[in-house]
């Protein structure tokens, strides 16, 4: 990312952002890597030292060989990589300005002069509990953002709003994402992180994978080293399209029947 003034990150954003509660406007800090330093891109006040010191840490998990995605590490390095910091992954009221936040990545985005990028939300959490709770946590989030979407946007065109569909996707703003949920008690090394997090990723930008053949280069790369991290693969990891992508939303491997709890927005 290279030098910004604010008036100038300001104006990234192309259409009004529809998310201004003061809710909304007091847990916003939409934030990207300006110069090596941590910015809010939206309002340029200065991010507080615990989202730097959440940022920070991210970056260097992204980067470690604990990461597998290599997506996600080409985000870091081009650019491409946003951040949000939120005090209590349970808590509903800090959603608003998570949904401010992204709404402000599905504007930036196509401006964006890299091939991958990620939204990455840090949830500040003292006290987490095991996958299950994750779990449900994580659709208690997703639920409360799509239905703050809902009011101003439709479906993202293409995708099912059917979560057990296999060709479900999250919408939100309408842009379909692929939603990786990391947390302290996950099974998979690779989505251990210190503190719950969500990584936001549009599907048009695999969908261009695809496109090029990239895709299977990169799914090949991921698969190994998640074999040489932790000597398995994740049993949720399947093709696109073969069934629904919300079981692997969190990293837990599903049991029996599994069924996602989530239900889109009438």
């Amino acid at each position: 990312m290279g030098v910004l003034t604010p008036a100038q990150a300001l104006s990234l954003y192309t259409g009004a952002n529809p998310f201004e509660s003061i809710a909304a406007l007091r847990a916003s800090n939409y934030s990207g890597s300006l110069n090596g330093a941590l910015v809010r891109l939206l309002d340029w006040r200065e991010p507080s030292a615990k989202a730097k010191l959440a940022d920070g840490a991210f970056r260097a998990f992204l980067n470690s060989n604990r990461f597998s995605c290599v997506a996600a590490k080409a985000a870091i390095a081009s650019g491409g990589y946003r951040f949000g910091y939120y005090r209590g992954f349970e808590s509903t009221a800090r959603t608003e300005g998570l949904a401010r936040d992204l709404a402000a990545f599905v504007a930036e985005r196509p401006s964006m002069p890299v091939t991958y990028a990620t939204f990455v939300a840090v949830f500040e959490e003292t006290t987490t509990g095991d996958e299950s709770w994750f779990e449900a946590a994580l659709w208690r989030q997703l639920q409360r953002l799509a239905e703050l979407s809902a009011a101003f946007y439709p479906w993202a065109p293409g995708r099912s709003s059917d979560p057990n569909a296999p060709d479900f996707s999250f919408s939100f703003a309408k842009q379909a994402f692929f939603v990786v949920g990391m947390h302290p008690g996950s099974s998979r090394l690779s989505r251990r992180f210190f503190l719950p997090a969500l990584a936001f990723n549009a599907h048009d930008q695999f969908a261009r994978a695809r496109q090029n053949g990239n895709f299977a280069r990169i799914q090949r790369v991921v698969r190994s080293r998640e074999l040489a991290l932790q000597g398995s693969l994740n049993p949720e990891l399947s093709d696109f399209g073969r069934r629904t992508e919300a079981r692997q939303y969190s990293g837990r491997t599903a049991q029996g029947e599994w069924r996602c709890p989530f239900r889109a927005p009438a």
